[in-house]
């Protein structure tokens, strides 16, 4: 009859197993994506190019050579707060990892307690103290106390990699969170030298205007004489007047524009306003760097916006599998191992104070799993995102170079027909003075080519500051800057 029933329970508990394991393995079906690069060029232009050179591998102190400019980079990269943050998020990734590895590891710990414990004489447990001998004559005291210490030891199996999953996708999340750090090491460099050379070319114009400023003072100077002599009327010298007060004036603009280009580059060195040492060259006369994009498959190894995508995607990519674990049973094992006594001169007595346990455990989630399902959803969706979001970083890394290449291009032919027109209203400028003043040219005429040089000026000067900028943004673009 013994043999019957154990025959029967292990039935029963086999069919509870299999009911599990069925019900727990069938995971639902979800729309899966992957990565599409097939149509990436292979060149920024409509011709072949082979050549491989790359700028983005020169590192930026080569690049920049301009020694005050590296020594506001090397500051902003000690001491610029935002990057700072992101090395702290760095080692909260870097945490998560020791945290989801010791997951997977069996949990140890030891305990100790102490209690005290009254219980009715009529009743089953204190009647069966009162009937106990512990030893001879002596009694279970009362009330009884419990004095406890001892090791506890549980452990889930990894069967199904779920915790080890969990564990590289915290790697993968640690290794995007420093591709991070890399990018905005990037865009860090290129902001600064961008700043820096919006200073320079604030310097330059607040120089042209000073020059401006003492043509017009001597036109000004004599159409006063002219009018004295009955040459000109009044309404001339009031007009070269106004065009001095007016130019002066726009003094007072730039040198705004030069405290906020300073603190803006103050902020980002993380440092409160203070003056920025510059260099004393002439904007006009600086060379751009030569450029070599390389070719397109390169920026899936520069750029580190990339590099921080594609992570990202391999973490989610586990992340789904440790969400489809769930539906799979899990195995635990507890252990304990200690002793216990109501006095604690009995407590290292063995046999008799001497407890032990260990326990297997098979669960899986049979009825009512629409959260388990929710979060498997959820992570598939987030798996799909980031395939999205990776092929858009890259589409927008190769959209980003080819601009710039444009951009380039363009700014060097536009500066070149602008140094020329400049050339040429200069030149106006020195005519028109001659004529105005052997009463051959009107004043208006005078102050209208004035008024364009200074403009043409200004512009050429804003010219070469977007040179020198397209020229960092290329840097940028190709993925230099971090390294």
């Amino acid at each position: 009859m013994i043999k019957k029933i154990n025959k029967t329970q292990f039935l029963y508990t086999v069919m509870v197993l299999f009911i599990l394991a069925f019900s727990a393995c069938k995971a639902p079906g979800l729309a899966e994506r992957e990565v599409d690069l097939k149509d990436l060029p292979q060149s920024y232009t409509n011709y072949a190019v082979t050549d491989t050179t790359n700028t983005a591998l020169i590192h930026w102190k080569q690049y920049f050579t301009d020694p005050y400019l590296t020594v506001l980079i090397d500051s902003a990269l000690a001491n610029n707060q935002e990057l700072n943050i992101m090395l702290q998020e760095i080692a909260i990734s870097k945490a998560e990892i020791k945290a989801k590895k010791g997951e997977y590891l069996p949990f140890v710990g030891f305990g100790a307690g102490a209690e005290t414990e009254k219980v009715g004489r009529y009743t089953s447990q204190g009647a069966n103290d009162a009937n106990t001998d512990i030893r001879p004559g002596e009694e279970f005291p009362e009330p009884l106390p419990n004095y406890d210490f001892g090791l506890k030891a549980t452990w889930e199996l990894d069967i199904w990699k779920k915790l080890r999953n969990a564990k590289k996708a915290a790697v993968f999340n640690y290794l995007s969170s420093v591709e991070g750090r890399n990018f905005m090491v990037t865009q860090l460099v290129g902001e600064i030298a961008e700043n820096y050379y919006e200073l320079l070319a604030l310097d330059n114009q607040l120089e042209i205007l000073n020059r401006n400023i003492e043509i017009q003072n001597n036109a000004y100077r004599i159409v006063r004489l002219q009018k004295e002599a009955a040459r000109a009327t009044g309404l001339a010298v009031s007009k070269f007047e106004a065009e001095v007060l007016h130019t002066k004036s726009l003094q007072f603009d730039i040198q705004q524009r030069i405290v906020e280009a300073q603190n803006r580059i103050n902020f980002l060195v993380g440092r409160f306003p203070q003056h920025v040492a510059r260099s004393s060259q002439d904007l006009m006369a600086m060379k751009p760097a030569v450029i070599q994009s390389g070719v397109p498959a390169q920026l899936l190894e520069n750029r580190t916006d990339i590099k921080q995508a594609e992570l990202a995607l391999e973490a989610a990519k586990l992340n789904v599998k440790v969400a489809k674990a769930r539906f799979y049973p899990s195995l635990g094992i507890s252990a304990g191992v200690g002793f216990e006594a109501f006095n604690p001169k009995y407590l290292l007595d063995t046999p008799e104070s001497l407890l032990y346990s260990i326990a297997g455990e098979l669960t899986a989630p049979l009825i009512n799993r629409n959260e388990i399902k929710a979060a498997y959803a959820g992570a598939n969706a987030k798996q799909i995102q980031a395939v999205y979001d990776y092929e858009q970083t890259v589409l927008n890394a190769y959209i980003e170079v080819a601009n710039q290449l444009a951009k380039v291009d363009n700014l060097e032919q536009s500066f070149a027909l602008k140094s020329q027109e400049v050339d040429a209203l200069n030149r106006s400028v020195n005519i028109s003075g001659q004529l105005f003043s052997s009463a051959r040219a009107d004043y208006m005429e005078v102050l209208m080519t004035q008024r364009d040089a200074l403009e043409s000026n200004f512009d050429l000067v804003e010219t070469k500051m977007a040179q020198m900028n397209a020229y960092v943004h290329m840097y940028q673009a190709l993925g230099g800057g971090w390294n």
